[in-house]
């Protein structure tokens, strides 16, 4: 086990400091520091420890290859085909924070909602990996469900929080899942291995408009209720 660096930032600053970056710097993650990470978020709980994830993680000439791939099949328009179901359309009170989350996003980067081009333009940013330098692939085995998803769910947020810590910032993709033939092939993976999404990270470029925006919390209320009797 390589040895624990010391954290830049407590859990709850990491807790609030940690969100989606869509833009990142060319400069590359030390090899030392990125394995730090994903040897901490390796402590992630899961049922009855059995830490079904799998995760694959791209840089340099692999990372390049992927993107042009991904983007090769976002402009010939081809169908996603994910190894698991998901939803895809959100309605009532989610809908209305999906749609304030694009707001603020869109509005940052100045594109108007009837901008069609930028809007497409926006849309393939998520395939070009924002310009970050890494990209990990979540994975688990296909046979798993919903159940073993939020396993890996909470593996992710433990190694994003640690990423956090470490100054690296990051950004969760569902959209990394569209084309998982491409990720097998390019790391070799068994046909029984699935990817669930994505996640791209480096170091923020503080210039990317899209970094500039800010989503707001539902009050606690909203989410929760705490009864003793």
């Amino acid at each position: 086990m390589n040895a624990i660096s010391k954290p830049a930032m407590s859990l709850v600053d990491a807790i609030f400091q940690r969100r989606s970056v869509r833009g990142f710097l060319p400069k590359t993650v030390p090899e030392e520091t990125m394995r730090n990470v994903f040897e901490q978020a390796q402590q992630a709980p899961s049922n009855c420890n059995t830490q079904p994830w799998y995760v694959v993680v791209a840089s340099g000439d692999l990372r390049n290859s992927l993107r042009d791939q991904f983007i090769g099949r976002a402009m010939a328009g081809a169908p996603s085909e994910p190894d698991f179901s998901y939803v895809s359309k959100f309605e009532g009170v989610y809908r209305g924070r999906q749609v304030d989350c694009a707001a603020a996003l869109y509005g940052e980067m100045e594109i108007a909602r009837d901008d069609k081009v930028g809007r497409s333009r926006a849309a393939l940013r998520n395939f070009e990996f924002f310009d970050a330098p890494h990209v990990a692939f979540l994975c688990m085995d296909r046979s798993f469900g919903a159940t073993i998803a939020v396993d890996v769910g909470i593996y992710a947020q433990t190694l994003m929080l640690a990423m956090t810590a470490q100054g690296i910032s990051s950004c969760a993709m569902g959209s990394l899942r569209s084309h998982p033939d491409l990720v097998r092939d390019a790391f070799g993976l068994a046909e029984n291995i699935g990817v669930v999404f994505g996640i791209c990270f480096g170091y923020e470029d503080p210039e990317i408009k899209a970094n500039n925006t800010r989503t707001s919390r539902v009050p606690l209320s909203e989410t929760a209720i705490f009864k003793d009797r």
